[in-house]
Parts: C-alpha cells; structure tokens; sequence
C-alpha cells in the first residue's frame, strides 16, 4: 500500500471521536501481533507445532525435573486449565510428553517432556532465533524498548505483582 492504513485511520478517527493515540496504539498492536503470529505459526508449522505447544515444551525444558503439574504449567503459561488440558493431549499423542501421576500429591498429574519433546524444542528454537522470532527489522534497543513499554500493561492485567 503507498500508505500506512492505521494512520489514515486515525485521522479519520480525530474527525468523529477522541483517544486517537489509544486507537492507533491498540490497532497497531493487534496488526503486529498477526504478523508475528503468522510467521511463528509458519516456523512452528514444520515441526509440527503451535506456538501454545512449543510454550509448554519450552517450560517444561526450563523446569528442574522436566515435570511439573498441569495446574502450574496453566498458571505460569496464562491459560486456562481446558486449554492447558488440550496442550497437553497433543503433545502426549506426539509423543513429546507423558502424563504420569503426581508421587506426592493423588489428586494430580505430572506433564513430563520426553527425549522427543527436547529434540524438538531445540530443532524449533533453532529456527525461531534464526528468523528473530518473526521481529526482523527492529534493534536490540528497539526491542528493549518494546519489552518495556508493555510491562507495565501487563503488570496492570495481573500478569504478576
């Protein structure tokens, strides 16, 4: 386009209503995260992948045993726990993890990745830090920067304390 579309709409939008920063703000944010979306879902796409499973690996790879409780893995990756559930079944039919029972705690179930699961989280990230998570085009400084200006968004949701 030999314009940019969100800029155009926010001149449109100073005409009839207010809070054109927070309009332009929040509609470049949505377009940068299907264009982010887009290229990870690509990458992902060839290992078999969605950017949600590749999460629960990567915190799984993270965690001391390779374990950790359905519950927890909800909480730290923000989802809800049908979501973790169906996370959880995908990556247990490809083989990337088991679900075996808590030692310590009846009522619980462990998700543990597997030799498979580590294979692939590596092969994955490899790819993914090869296209700079789908952020090409922006400095390290840039980035810094973007982490920043979000934070306090996500410390308002809840996000963390």
């Amino acid at each position: 386009m030999p314009f940019d579309p969100i800029d155009e709409a926010s001149r449109q939008w100073g005409h009839r209503w207010g809070a054109v920063e927070q309009m332009r703000a929040v509609t470049s944010l949505m377009r940068a995260q299907q264009i982010v979306i887009g290229e990870l879902d690509d990458i992902l796409r060839k290992h078999g992948l969605t950017f949600a499973r590749f999460e629960a690996l990567v915190l799984l790879t993270f965690s001391r045993r390779g374990s950790l409780p359905l519950g927890k893995m909800g909480e730290r990756l923000q989802v809800h726990p049908t979501s973790v559930t169906s996370i959880v079944r995908r990556l247990e039919a490809a083989g990337l993890v088991l679900r075996i029972p808590h030692p310590d705690d009846g009522r619980a179930v462990l998700c543990e990745i597997t030799q498979d699961g580590r294979d692939l989280v590596e092969r994955a990230t490899a790819d993914l830090v090869d296209a700079d998570f789908a952020l090409k085009g922006l400095t390290d400084e840039q980035l810094k920067m973007l982490w920043s200006v979000l934070e306090p968004l996500r410390r308002s949701a809840g996000d963390f304390s």
